[in-house]
């Protein structure tokens, strides 16, 4: 089956739609239905893996934004503490429904966690110019996501349609020789 019509930006084969299965069949030089639907049915699930992983990295982007969102605000009060001399008054959780409330002197850095237990010191303009690049990109690669899971739904929906055609006919195709 020829498989790469066109390609999405995470190289995703398009699956060809069969209109004319007779014509389908003597292009591929007559194969067996039965290896054109083990064909199909390998492709199927291939679109179904990837969809698999692409809904995973949707959900932890659709965690991650909210997440961002939320230290840029922080950082934005921070800013605005930052400039009166006293300290500021806070809770901070030290595990779930456990808090402490704690002092912060007024501070122009802040500490941003990478990942991979990696914690960098920023000044409260430098953190959140990364934090809006971070929120940004995060928004950009949740769209994207959203446009490759639609298109492997359309790829998904298209593939079982040739596997029916393709079965119809092939059962079709076996009465007419019996009669």
């Amino acid at each position: 089956m020829a498989e790469v019509e066109s390609v999405t930006r995470q190289a995703i084969p398009a699956a060809e739609f069969v209109e004319d299965v007779d014509a389908y069949m003597k292009k591929l030089n007559n194969p067996t239905p039965d290896t054109i639907l083990k064909q199909l049915e390998e492709n199927l699930n291939k679109y179904r893996f990837l969809e698999s992983n692409l809904g995973q990295k949707k959900r932890r982007l659709k965690a991650q934004v909210p997440e961002i969102s939320k230290s840029l605000e922080l950082l934005k009060h921070l800013e605005k503490k930052s400039e009166d001399s006293g300290p500021m008054e806070t809770r901070f959780m030290l595990s779930d429904q456990v808090y402490a409330k704690a002092a912060i002197a007024p501070t122009k850095t802040v500490g941003v966690w990478l990942g991979a237990n990696v914690m960098v010191q920023y000044s409260l303009e430098d953190a959140q110019a990364l934090l809006s690049r971070n929120l940004s990109q995060a928004q950009r690669n949740l769209k994207q996501v959203a446009e490759d899971l639609a298109f492997l739904r359309d790829q998904c929906t298209t593939t079982e349609v040739n596997m029916a055609r393709l079965y119809n006919w092939h059962v079709q195709k076996r009465r007419n020789q019996r009669s």
